[in-house]
């Protein structure tokens, strides 16, 4: 079966600007429930791999980039249920691997590279027939994890504690934790997603996902799409200061694909007042700190210089 996450802890954000704005912050740590399958990687695949062992199936086969989080905790959740797993890799594979492929390698993903055109068409069923006459019989979960089950994952990341609370931000990629928060929220709160990709496609997307899902939320919601810093996996000197400042700060660790970007946006939205004094805010950490040592190795530079 499928190993229980750990209690994820809050923990309360202590900043002068949140004195003067009166505004209560605090974190949900998701990033501390499991030692290997954290974040909220863990309540999205969580409901896939249930299914998979329920039908008897032996192999996974999944999609990602080279530096993708998913890709590392589909290897994990796989190696967690002793099944196989298959990881189609967009573009061509690099030695020696990244610490990202490497950990999925070490847990015991193999690793199938992808030519970029083949990997944009992966959902089409020429690709499909393609991947399922190389593997044989797979239980297919798509890119970034995101589908019925993965949604229904995600409902279990709010609890009765968390009904306190009037706003709660999360970072978003392909919608699925968004949309997963949004469906247990209470009609009460306010859900505040920051999109890590560039471009207002991401609210139409969004929409189209919560229709596809039958979907009706009782909380209001709102995206916000300028927090990205170029685009998806796209960084600043102004994010790194602004994560290790937080750091410095409250001991939490960020990553610069969603969490840092999602600080920077409720940094930039208390100086704007956006929220209202008394509002108590809390935000999702969804994880991905694992995608830090492959920045650090891609762009040779520490995250959190000691």
């Amino acid at each position: 079966m499928f190993p229980h996450p750990l209690t994820a802890p809050l923990q309360r954000v202590v900043l002068p600007i949140l004195e003067t704005k009166k505004v209560d912050w605090f974190v949900k740590r998701l990033d501390l429930v499991h030692p290997l399958l954290s974040g909220n990687k863990y309540y999205k695949l969580k409901y896939n791999m249930l299914h998979a062992q329920r039908e008897g199936t032996k192999r996974l086969l999944t999609f990602g980039g080279a530096f993708s989080n998913h890709i590392y905790s589909a290897a994990a959740a796989a190696h967690l249920a002793k099944m196989e797993i298959i990881g189609c890799i967009r573009g061509e594979i690099s030695t020696p691997l990244n610490p990202t492929l490497q950990a999925a390698s070490d847990m015991g993903m193999i690793l199938f590279p992808m030519e970029r055109n083949t990997y944009r068409n992966k959902s089409s069923p020429q690709v499909i027939e393609m991947l399922r006459e190389q593997f044989g019989n797979c239980y297919l979960i798509p890119e970034g994890g995101t589908n019925s089950l993965a949604i229904r994952g995600c409902q279990e990341i709010l609890d009765e504690s968390d009904r306190a609370f009037d706003t709660i931000c999360t970072s978003l990629g392909t919608g699925g934790t968004m949309a997963g928060i949004l469906a247990s929220a209470n009609a009460h709160q306010h859900i505040l997603g920051f999109s890590a990709l560039k471009g207002d496609f991401v609210q139409t997307d969004f929409e189209e996902l919560l229709r596809n899902h039958s979907l009706n939320p009782a909380a209001d919601w709102e995206i916000f799409t300028h927090y990205h810093c170029g685009g998806y996996a796209k960084h600043s000197a102004a994010l790194l200061e602004l994560m290790r400042s937080f750091f410095r700060t409250t001991g939490i660790p960020l990553d610069p694909i969603y969490t840092g970007k999602m600080v920077m946006g409720i940094l930039d939205l208390l100086e704007k007042d956006y929220f209202r004094p008394g509002s108590r805010l809390l935000m999702i950490h969804s994880g991905g700190l694992q995608g830090n040592k492959g920045f650090e190795w891609r762009w040779k530079q520490a995250l959190y210089p000691e």
